[in-house]
Formats: C-alpha cells, sequence, structure tokens
C-alpha cells in the first residue's frame, strides 16, 4: 500500500492525504471576499470543527501552518512585562518561552525533565508565587512520542485563575482533548486530520477573548484580534481579515467529515489499536518506546535506537520507499519515530513500515 508510485509516508506529520482529500483540493475556487456562498461554507467548516474539539467555544482559523497558532495565542493573550508559566517535558514545551520573550512577555519555564509528570500541587504554588496571566503547555510531545495527562493540570491552573494554552497539534483528531478545560487550544491541518499543512485551528473561549481585548497587539497577522467581530451570521459575502485559503479549507472539511462519518469514539479506537500493533512490532525487532507505553501517544511512536537514525531512516525510505522520522534536538541520532495518526493510523500501513525498519535494522 503507497500513497504515490513512490512512497508511504508515515510521518508524525505532514500525514499522507486521502483521496477525498486531494479531490477536495481539485475544487473550483471562490472568491471569499466577495462570494456569499463562501460564508456558508465557512460557517459549516467551524461547526464540524467544534464538534470534533468538543467545545461551544469560538473556533478561529488562521492561515499558516500549526506554529502560527502556538505564535498566535502568545501574542494575543501577552503584553509587555506580563509573566507567562511555560510547562515543559519537552522541546515544544520548552519552544513556548521563545514565543512570550518574542513578544515582549517574561516567561517563567518550569521544566520537569524530559517525559516526566506534571505535579499540580507545584505548578499550584508556582501559580501562587508568579501570578502568571497565562500558561502553556503541550498535549503530545510528538519529537519523544509522549501523550501528556493534562487534566489535573488544566483544573489547578483553572482554579487559580490561569489563562491556559495547549498545544494539541498532534494528538487533536486522535485522541481526546480535554477542550473544555482549555482556554485556547491549538490544532494544525496536517496532523491527524490528514489535511494538507498551511491551516492552524484554535478555539478561544470567552476569559481568552476578554484578555485579547485587554491586550495592545503587537502583530496583525499573528494576532486573534481581528477575528473576534468577525459575523457569519449572514447570508452575504463577510470580509474576513485577510483572504483565507480556499483550497486548503475544502480539503479541512473532507478531512473533518471523515472523521464524523466513522464516529470520533472509533477514530480514538483505531488510533489506540494501531499505537499497540506498531509497539508490538517494534518489541518483535527488539526496540522500545521511548516514554513508557502508559504514557505514549497514541498517534505517534518514538523508538529508541543505538546511533544511526539518520542513516536508519534514510535506507528505509531509499530501499523499501516508505518515509519515517528521526528524532530532533538531542534525539536526533537515537530516535525513529513511526507516525500513525490520521490517515496513517492504518494497521496494513504501520505493518508494511515496520517490515521494512526491522529489514534495516537487521
Amino acid at each position: 500500500m503507497t500513497d504515490t508510485d513512490e512512497r508511504l509516508l508515515m510521518t508524525p506529520g505532514p500525514t499522507a492525504l486521502p483521496p477525498e482529500v486531494r479531490e477536495a483540493l481539485g475544487r473550483p475556487l471562490v472568491n471569499p471576499d466577495v462570494e456569499p456562498g463562501f460564508t456558508a461554507d465557512y460557517r459549516r467548516l467551524l461547526d464540524k470543527l467544534a464538534e470534533v474539539h468538543g467545545t461551544d467555544d469560538d473556533v478561529v482559523v488562521l492561515g499558516g501552518e500549526g506554529i502560527l497558532g502556538l505564535e498566535a495565542s502568545v501574542a494575543s493573550l501577552v503584553a509587555s512585562g506580563e509573566t507567562v508559566l511555560c510547562l515543559a517535558n519537552g522541546l515544544y514545551g520548552e519552544g513556548f518561552a521563545d514565543f512570550v520573550e518574542t513578544h515582549g512577555g517574561e516567561a517563567v519555564v518550569h521544566s520537569v525533565g524530559e517525559g516526566e509528570v506534571f505535579d499540580p500541587d507545584e505548578i499550584a504554588s508556582l501559580a501562587d508565587e508568579h501570578d502568571p496571566v497565562a500558561a502553556t503547555m503541550v498535549h503530545c510531545e510528538t519529537p519523544i512520542g509522549l501523550l501528556n495527562d493534562i487534566e489535573g493540570v488544566l483544573e489547578t491552573l483553572q482554579d487559580a485563575g490561569v489563562l491556559t494554552v495547549v498545544d494539541a497539534v498532534s494528538s487533536l483528531g486522535g485522541t481526546p482533548v480535554p477542550t473544555q478545560r482549555i482556554d485556547v487550544c491549538l490544532g494544525a491541518s496536517q496532523k491527524c486530520f490528514s489535511s494538507p499543512p498551511g491551516l492552524s485551528t484554535l478555539t478561544v473561549s470567552e476569559r481568552a477573548w476578554e484578555k485579547v481585548e485587554a491586550t495592545p497587539q503587537d502583530s496583525f497577522y499573528a494576532s486573534l484580534e481581528p477575528w473576534r467581530d468577525v459575523d457569519l451570521d449572514t447570508d452575504q459575502a463577510v470580509l474576513l481579515p485577510y483572504t483565507h485559503l480556499t483550497s486548503n479549507l475544502y480539503a479541512l472539511e473532507a478531512s473533518l467529515d471523515r472523521l464524523l462519518e466513522e464516529g470520533l469514539e472509533a477514530v480514538y479506537e483505531r488510533h489506540e489499536d494501531v499505537a499497540e500493533r506498531c509497539r508490538e512490532r517494534g518489541r518483535e525487532a527488539g526496540l522500545d518506546p521511548l516514554p513508557p507505553v502508559d504514557r505514549s501517544s497514541p498517534t505517534v511512536t518514538a523508538f529508541e535506537i543505538d546511533g544511526g537514525a539518520e542513516r536508519v531512516c534514510r535506507e528505509v525510505r531509499e530501499r523499501h520507499g516508505i518515509v519515517l522520522s528521526t528524532g530532533l534536538a538531542d534525539h536526533a541520532d537515537d530516535v525513529v519515530r513511526v507516525g500513525h495518526m490520521g490517515y496513517g493510523a492504518d494497521r496494513e500501513r504501520v505493518d508494511v513500515a515496520m517490515d521494512a525498519l526491522a529489514d534495516v535494522l537487521n
């Protein structure tokens, strides 16, 4: 089974595109700025995103890869000199601090060590000590295949009156996300949605909107403020803050239709089943996931190897036509990652990928 005549894409994003999504990309283009039919299409898309997110909060779609959503959330909520608590047990958790400092905030990084568990009591103490306006965290740390249990942390921060920003880019659509407890929940088109890169999705609570309106904005494109008053309750053309990526929106709706037709619970069960299959095949090849299995993500597995990850991934690609990923930063050469998210959460695809990986390792 291949995505093209040449290769099978099994990376933790971007993922391979289902046929319906590729077909949606080819729909005739409308001008979203002047054609009234776009308004109904866009409103329908936001309703489907809210259903997948599992929230009644407002949904915003930004024209940019998932990193835009991370920066926009910080840029919109944090004024110069304000403190943000950045919870980190992996690369992307640490990275939130860069956005905070770029936009003039003071980042307090609470690093518990790679893959370690956050202690809600310790976080409560930090919130009391530093009085942050917001806290950031990552649900799925893709570089190490870790899924964080964030329910207790969110409850603690909510009780402390701290706004919460959660990077759910690599988990949303593949495993349950406690969006109703999150003030700004971030997703992206190219992960579990299996849509092309190019769109960031955000849910925004009323508390978060109030903070956005009270915060001087130092950006336009990386700001949520222009989206606050977009009125879609009309049959007329709506002037959005900028011309949206219409073809990408069509593709994203096709992706959402696939998820909703299958049913979200069935989607989550499929990801869990395929993840277990991937790890079972890894154990047969003498590989262990980087975090413990009970904390491994159902959307990606990071296998530890004894060096040479780049060579292994290259040989898997060149000899078998299958694209895997190395680790990042400190794990660039000792981790091989197999993405099993979205369209890639398929037993047959995982078996083909693991056959190739085992062949190269042996």
